[in-house]
């Protein structure tokens, strides 16, 4: 945080990939970021990271990174916010933390993402992030305060939160989302344990009452939000 100077060998970039069974990051030193143009981005997205390792890029092994979304363009929550926490968990760990742009939820601010395996979290104090960083490095995933996981779509995200809850010692990618069926209002989540155990959890989407501003300054409104009306085990 804080537009530090980049460190010997170029600046220090990372790729992840977030999906259970399939989580890797990644990181390299680049002289150029214009190196990063030869990226295959539908392959990254796919998970194969042949083409970031290509630039000098090998596995990161070292604690979990926090990064934290400071990007005032999109709402200046995220700025006035996203700032002080960033640079006060930077003064005990400045190599693990980073300030990254728009992360979704601007409404949750301070909003962060923790890799490696890409649980995003809002409304952050310090003292609760250091928590999470612990946790993550322990292999445990801390629910209170968390959005879900980036490589899950909404219903996938909060069928997933839902089992965690009642599965407290499941491992990060213990868990995973196998299929989601439905639109508009309502979805059916199928999730699995790596043990065999399978569930299906039934979402529907509701509206955030009562009517709160949406951004920093913003008029009230009502978003959207993921309700998990029942799980059950299969």
């Amino acid at each position: 945080p804080g537009g530090r100077p980049a460190g010997p060998g170029g600046p220090r970039v990372v790729a992840a990939h977030t999906l259970p069974g399939r989580t890797w990051t990644h990181t390299a030193r680049l002289p150029r970021l214009e190196a990063l143009r030869s990226l295959d981005l539908p392959a990254l997205g796919a998970g194969d990271p042949a083409s970031f390792d290509a630039l000098g890029g090998a596995p990161y092994d070292g604690p979990p990174l926090a990064l934290v979304c400071t990007n005032g363009k999109r709402d200046r929550c995220c700025a006035l916010l996203g700032r002080p926490l960033a640079e006060e968990l930077a003064l005990a760990a400045p190599e693990e933390v980073w300030e990254t742009t728009h992360l979704g939820g601007h409404r949750f601010s301070p909003t962060l993402l923790v890799l490696p395996h890409g649980y995003a979290y809002g409304r952050a104090v310090t003292t609760e992030v250091k928590e999470i960083l612990r946790a993550t490095a322990a292999g445990e995933v801390v629910v209170d305060g968390c959005r879900g996981r980036s490589c899950w779509d909404r219903p996938g995200q909060a069928a997933e939160l839902a089992l965690r809850e009642r599965l407290p010692g499941a491992g990060p990618d213990d868990l995973a989302v196998t299929g989601v069926e439905g639109a508009a209002t309502g979805w059916e989540v199928a999730l699995a344990h790596r043990d065999g155990r399978r569930w299906r959890a039934t979402v529907a989407e509701g509206t955030s009452l009562p009517p709160r501003p949406e951004s920093c300054g913003g008029t009230p409104g009502t978003p959207r939000r993921m309700d998990v009306v029942a799980v059950r085990e299969e």
